[in-house]
């Protein structure tokens, strides 16, 4: 038995809310999406490429920077190779911790050359590791000219972190890491 409304007038007819969906003349259906497209979304549409950076030049002080850097490197280099000719010719205490002082001293060596790159090219990553490892290069060369009996190459390398720190803390130098 139908419903009719009190009074026997028919129910008003149902309205539909949503428009009708047609497709267009030569549409290809559309393709079956994988499970876990499905379940999880599709692939995000390829970013916009980014603009390209304008290649600014490097100040002075930053140029020199990446100067003495460069020195720090070659002589950690020559240390690196030094230290693995004693260690081969030689009968070290503990084989593996003079192996690892020789890895240390040239990833140290590997570091610098790649920091000295960054700051010639003024790139923002650059000039943390560069102040950490001269920190550390101070203490090494505070120790060796003061602690150990060894000015020789405390002091040269006292001056030699003196030298980096001051040129990166120079306004020029600072300015050109500011936007980076």
């Amino acid at each position: 038995m139908a419903w009719t409304a009190p009074g026997g007038r028919d129910p008003p007819p149902r309205r539909r809310t949503l428009a009708a969906v047609t497709e267009e003349a030569g549409a290809q259906p559309p393709r079956q999406r994988r499970l876990a497209e499905r379940l999880l979304g599709g692939a995000a549409e390829p970013a916009a490429p980014r603009p390209a950076r304008p290649r600014t030049e490097a100040p002075v002080a930053v140029r020199r920077a990446a100067l003495v850097v460069a020195v720090e490197a070659a002589a950690l280099g020559v240390v690196a190779l030094v230290l693995l000719y004693l260690t081969i010719t030689s009968t070290p205490d503990s084989m593996g911790r003079a192996l690892a002082e020789v890895v240390y001293v040239g990833f140290f060596a590997v570091l610098l050359a790649a920091a000295t790159v960054g700051l010639w090219r003024v790139s923002g990553w650059a000039r943390g590791p560069v102040i950490v490892l001269q920190v550390l290069l101070g203490l090494f060369g505070y120790f060796s000219a003061f602690e150990w009996g060894g000015p020789l190459v405390g002091v040269p390398l006292l001056v030699l972190v003196a030298l980096e720190l001051w040129l990166l803390a120079t306004p020029e130098a600072r300015l050109a890491f500011a936007d980076r």
